[in-house]
């Protein structure tokens, strides 16, 4: 079988200026199938061309920048998709507020607006391929549930979501945190970007693996965080981008906290 070398993106959050920089990256190695894992929207200014740029790209028909075609890709339900559809009593006060806005945001634009919903709609919690799963958040709860590194000594939770997965390798998003989990009680935290893993030479029966997040990094380091998968190895990647920008149009929008803005400079 041969797998097409895939981008595995997650929690882009609306931030339009980490998202082109991913995109553009991915591009240039040669991406063959774009895989989002949710969490499109929420805390971010835009929205409505994160969602655009991502239903462009896993839709069947999708096209490089010079015109070749791309495999259909993926595209799974997030926490603050869930929220957008049915609602957030579950957010904290701040999140509360910015998906109450991206709510009446994705609804502006009146030509797209349908489009937005019904895609937003049809979005599944957890996907599989040949080789991999792909959830939002976990295995066992692939909306809502964080897998974090110190989790890695909770056995009784990690087993549970080992015992879940039919796949070798199953990679999340959520808690925004890059991240290898294996079966064994292991975790590791690549650093460098570029840091290309074998899952076979991991020596572990299941392996969950975090991709980090594109739109609002969370472990003390501002670069945004995406992963290539080519069917046995996972590239880890870290790029810089103008956090300053997406930060300045978080803040010029009144019904955003501010904090939203400011988190993005501290990875946190």
């Amino acid at each position: 079988m041969t797998y097409p070398l895939t981008a595995i993106l997650s929690d882009l959050h609306g931030n339009t200026p980490a998202l082109e920089i991913a995109l553009r990256d991915a591009h240039a190695r040669g991406v063959r199938r774009f895989v989002c894992l949710g969490d499109v929207v929420g805390y971010g200014a835009n929205p409505r061309y994160c969602l655009a740029r991502i239903m462009e790209l896993v839709a069947e028909g999708a096209v490089d920048p010079d015109g070749e075609p791309l495999e259909r890709g993926l595209c799974l339900l997030g926490n603050h998709e869930d929220a957008l559809l049915f609602h957030a009593d579950d957010f904290n006060p701040k999140a509360r507020a910015a998906i109450e806005w991206t709510r009446d945001e994705v609804s502006k634009d009146p030509e797209r607006a349908d489009e937005f919903w019904e895609f937003l709609g049809g979005l599944n919690s957890c996907e599989r391929d040949d080789v991999a799963m792909f959830a939002h958040g976990s295995p066992r709860d692939p909306v809502r549930e964080y897998i974090l590194p110190r989790d890695a000594q909770d056995h009784d939770k990690m087993q549970a979501n080992f015992e879940l997965m039919d796949r070798q390798v199953c990679f999340i998003g959520h808690s925004h945190v890059p991240c290898i989990y294996t079966d064994d009680g292991r975790v590791r935290r690549p650093k460098d970007s570029g840091a290309k893993i074998r899952v076979d030479e991991l020596k572990s029966e299941k392996t969950i693996i975090n991709v980090g997040s594109v739109g609002q990094p969370r472990d003390q380091d501002s670069r945004l965080s995406y992963v290539l998968f080519d069917g046995e190895c996972v590239t880890f990647l870290r790029l810089e981008y103008d956090h300053g920008q997406a930060a300045d149009s978080i803040r010029a929008v009144p019904e955003l906290p501010d904090f939203l803005a400011d988190r993005l400079a501290q990875g946190r």
